[in-house]
C-alpha cells in the first residue's frame, strides 16, 4: 500500500475522520508507522540483544530536554530475580515478566542541586517546577524510546503502574534522592500485530489559537459508539459496585476507573525523596 494511503487509513481508524496529507511530504512511511502504532503485550520467544537495548536507550536520551538540563535516566533491568520482583508487583500484567526486555525511565532532579554546590552557586529553584521539568524530561525520553524501539520493529508497552509501588521500585533499583520512577517499558519482538486504539476526536484534543468550548457530551457519546464498534471492552470494570452498563463505552470505563483513588500516596513519596512541591 502506498505510504500516503497507509497514513490516511491509520488516521481514519484512529480518529474516525479524514486527515489531509499534503502532497510531497517526505517521510510518509515513518509518519504512517507512528499513526498506526499499537501497544504490544504479546511477544515472540526471541531475545532482544543487550546491545540493541542500550542503543535504543541512547537514542532516547538524545531526545529534547528542557533547557538542556537532562533530568532523566533509564535503568535497564537485566537481572532475572530483579525482573521477577518487579513483575510480582503487577500480577495482572503478565507481560511485565514475559517481555524479553524491560527498562524503567526515571525523572532525575538529583544532579542540578549537586552541580550548584560543586560550582559554589545558590539553588533557589527547589520548588514544584524542579519536579515538573524532570517529569517532562522523562516523558519526552519515554516517547522517544517507544519510537526508537518501534522503528527497528520491536513492540512496546509502557507501564505507568510501577508508580503504584514507587517506594518499592525506588528501593529495588537503588534510586537516590530526587530520582523517581516515571514508567516502565516492555520491549520485545511482537508475536502478533498490535491493533490501533481509537483516540478521541481531534475536535476535542487539537486546537488552533484558543482552547475550549467544545460540545463534550455529544462528542464523547459519538466516540464511545465508534470505539465500541471497533474495539469493545472484553469486560466491564467493577460490575459488583456499578452494575452492568449497556452500552459500555470508553467514558463509562474511565469514569469507573477513576472513581477509586489512584496513587494517593505518590505525593508523600515524592516529598520523601527530597522534592518540595510548593
Amino acid at each position: 500500500m502506498p505510504d500516503a494511503q497507509h497514513l490516511k487509513d491509520a488516521l481514519r481508524e484512529r480518529f474516525g475522520e479524514e486527515v489531509a496529507v499534503p502532497a510531497d511530504v517526505p517521510g510518509l512511511d515513518r509518519l504512517a508507522a507512528v499513526a498506526a502504532r499499537g501497544t504490544c503485550r504479546l511477544y515472540a520467544d526471541r531475545p532482544v540483544e543487550a546491545d540493541l537495548v542500550r542503543l535504543l536507550c541512547a537514542c532516547a536520551l538524545a531526545a529534547p530536554s528542557k533547557s538542556d538540563l537532562q533530568q532523566r535516566d533509564i535503568v535497564i533491568v537485566r537481572d532475572p530475580a530483579l525482573r521477577r520482583r518487579i513483575a510480582d508487583l503487577l500480577p495482572h500484567m503478565p507481560w511485565v515478566g514475559a517481555a524479553p526486555a524491560f527498562v524503567v525511565v526515571c525523572l532525575n532532579a538529583n544532579r542540578l542541586p549537586r552541580l550548584a554546590a560543586m560550582r559554589g552557586k545558590p539553588f533557589p529553584n527547589d520548588h514544584l517546577d524542579l519536579f515538573f521539568n524532570a517529569a517532562g524530561d522523562a516523558a519526552i525520553a519515554l516517547g522517544a524510546l517507544v519510537q526508537a524501539a518501534e522503528t527497528v520493529g520491536l513492540g512496546t508497552c509502557p507501564i505507568s503502574e510501577i508508580r503504584n509501588h514507587a517506594a518499592i521500585v525506588c528501593s529495588l533499583l537503588g534510586l537516590p534522592e530526587r530520582v523517581v520512577p516515571f514508567a516502565g517499558l516492555c520491549l520485545g519482538w511482537p508475536a502478533a500485530p498490535a491493533p490501533i486504539s481509537p483516540r478521541l476526536p481531534l475536535v476535542l484534543t487539537l486546537h488552533e489559537d484558543r482552547h475550549g468550548g467544545e460540545p463534550l457530551a455529544e462528542r464523547i457519546e459519538a466516540y464511545d459508539r465508534r470505539r465500541e464498534a471497533l474495539r469493545p471492552y472484553a469486560a466491564q470494570r467493577s460490575p459488583e459496585r456499578w452494575g452492568r452498563a449497556e452500552p459500555y463505552g470508553w467514558s463509562e470505563d474511565k469514569a469507573r476507573q477513576y472513581a477509586d483513588p489512584h496513587r494517593a500516596d505518590f505525593g508523600a513519596l515524592v516529598r520523601a525523596k527530597g522534592f518540595r512541591l510548593d
